[in-house]
């Protein structure tokens, strides 16, 4: 199976800056949260990306991916269906190819030299077969990501067959059917924004879309992705991979000043950036020193 074809979702219609969002890269440079990601695409030898967008933002997202010109095309989401609707909108540029699929609001750190997507490409292409990119995360951190249950490849610590996908579950639900054995007490897989799919996700998520609209409802159901990956569990082998990168999502609170801290420690201007924070340290420390003179 190779792997040549990548999907970005980011057509969220709270977080339409995000992706235009400058930050400076690993590498020191000027970048958009945006080029940022279809650089990781790349990474994985990629070499088609769309980017799924809000109808009239792909002119503006367009000149920040300047660099990418002929690699990167726009796909409008014209009704806002829900996150796996978004990634529906690119069942033709997929057609009948497994496809790297990222979201537009996470930036992802690897520590090691490959990149996050050339990781999880490289499982997907040996094993032949869907995988999400997971990282054990705490029970109190549930309600915001999709999480799945299942069991550890034999021979792999990393590695696990997906029996079940649930999207933001509650600790009570998770406890009876997302326990993974040999994961730390109060842990559990959750999404970690970056999978491999196969065509037949966009099969399922078709019949999902069709449900959701069916009869023209007044206002129809979002349509989520983990629906689809909790039935492709059910049809044909799906793993996920535990990633020990980290994940920074831009769109919370200081999540874009977060994700720069991230990517300037681990690049290559890292001992100019920890000199600066300990002079921004040292003067709030003298501050507060001096606010107590004379008190």
């Amino acid at each position: 199976m190779r792997i040549n074809k990548a999907v970005i979702t980011a057509a969220g219609r709270n977080q339409r800056s995000l992706p235009l969002q400058t930050l400076i890269d690993r590498d020191g440079e000027q970048k958009s949260v945006l080029e940022i990601l279809v650089d990781e695409a790349v990474s994985a030898a990629v070499d088609q990306v769309a980017v799924v967008v809000i109808p009239g933002d792909e002119v503006r997202y367009a000149e920040v991916l300047h660099r990418h010109e002929g690699v990167v095309r726009f796909i409008a989401q014209e009704r806002a269906l829900g996150y796996g609707h978004a990634v529906y909108c690119a069942r033709g540029f997929v057609g009948d190819d497994p496809f790297l699929h990222l979201v537009g609001d996470h930036l992802y750190v690897s520590r090691e030299k490959r990149t996050c997507a050339q990781q999880l490409v490289s499982v997907a292409e040996s094993e032949a077969c869907a995988v999400s990119a997971v990282q054990a995360t705490r029970e109190t951190l549930l309600p915001y990501y999709g999480t799945v249950g299942g069991r550890r490849v034999p021979g792999r610590k990393d590695l696990y067959a997906v029996e079940s996908v649930a999207e933001k579950p509650t600790p009570t639900q998770a406890e009876m059917s997302l326990i993974v054995p040999g994961l730390r007490a109060g842990h559990y897989l959750c999404f970690f924004g970056m999978h491999v799919l196969t065509p037949a996700v966009m099969e399922i998520l078709g019949r999902l879309v069709d449900a959701s609209t069916s009869g023209a409802p007044a206002k129809p159901k979002t349509v989520a992705l983990s629906d689809a990956l909790a039935e492709l569990a059910q049809q044909e082998k799906y793993l996920a991979l535990e990633e020990h990168a980290q994940r920074y999502d831009v769109g919370v609170k200081y999540g874009l000043l977060t994700a720069q801290l991230a990517l300037a420690l681990t690049g290559r201007d890292r001992e100019e950036v920890l000199s600066r924070l300990v002079e921004l340290l040292s003067v709030r420390e003298l501050g507060q020193d001096l606010s107590g003179v004379g008190a």
